[in-house]
């Protein structure tokens, strides 16, 4: 044993070569590299991105963006929270309302369903209550109000598996507990359900807002003015497509950045509590 301590003794100990990870980062590199120099070397007139950056009316397309993509959640989560728990119900007419629900606006693709609500005079001309008060559905379904429509029902669609989720990760003697202490339903569901299930439903839903943001560009095809529809009425002017794509670009991953780092604080303050302590040793 001695004898054998004392032949690798002097041996001196060198770190592993990954040679096929250092080969596989050169090829990715060169790769980006390609990538740079053939945007910097491209018919693309940089000076274009920067004088379009601020237009006003890339920058109303920016506003018009952050306002429909907040409406669409905000009717998203609510019809969201009502059909999960409308489909977790032991009552079987809501479930299967909830479920149908979910079937329908989940299979339609998003692009249909704006056409539809955009074109729904052709079905209903007027809508309201009639002899009472009416208005003609081409006034009222603006390509606002139709892409908030659509969207808004499309993400409620997805939200409320989301929710279900989150509350069927609520572990069930969580809900025999509050009963136990003669809780009615909403008032479990508001302080002891909801609660812990935001933990698990939070990530989703910042990733629905995320997809939400460049989901409102197909908005552009019913004449709502949003970032790219309205980068699109400006080279068809000037011809300067690239350009224009690359400034909604910058503007599309300035908002995903911002709602980044808003999903990240959220999150911290959910989880607050939970947090597993340091493994120590």
């Amino acid at each position: 044993m001695s004898e054998d301590i004392y032949r690798t003794s002097h041996l001196k100990l060198r770190p592993r070569r990954h040679w096929g990870r250092m080969v596989a980062a050169g090829i990715v590199l060169l790769l980006l590299a390609a990538l740079v120099r053939a945007f910097a070397t491209g018919k693309i007139e940089w000076s274009y991105v920067g004088e379009f950056l601020f237009a006003p009316a890339i920058l109303e397309g920016l506003v018009n963006t952050i306002l429909m993509t907040f409406s669409a959640m905000l009717i998203g989560i609510v019809l969201g929270v009502v059909f999960a728990i409308m489909r977790i119900s032991e009552n079987p007419v809501l479930s299967w309302i909830a479920t149908g629900y979910v079937w329908i606006f989940r299979g339609a693709p998003a692009l249909l369903q704006l056409l539809l609500w955009f074109n729904l005079a052709l079905v209903f001309p007027k809508i309201g209550i009639p002899g009472l008060m009416e208005w003609r559905t081409v006034d009222v379904m603006t390509p606002f109000v139709a892409a908030m429509l659509a969207l808004g029902i499309q993400q409620g669609a997805y939200t409320s598996e989301v929710v279900r989720g989150g509350l069927l990760s609520v572990d069930s003697g969580q809900y025999e507990a509050a009963r136990a202490i003669g809780m009615g339903q909403l008032m479990m569901l508001r302080r002891i359900v909801l609660p812990q299930a935001m933990r698990v439903i939070l990530p989703p839903i910042g990733n629905e807002v995320i997809g939400m943001v460049k989901i409102t560009s197909l908005a552009s095809v019913i004449q709502y003015s949003e970032i790219l529809h309205n980068a699109q009425i400006i080279y068809y002017a000037n011809t300067r497509v690239l350009e224009l794509l690359l400034v909604a670009s910058f503007w599309y991953l300035a908002v995903v950045s911002v709602l980044s780092v808003l999903q990240m604080y959220v999150e911290r303050h959910f989880a607050r509590g939970t947090k597993r302590p340091k493994a120590t040793g």
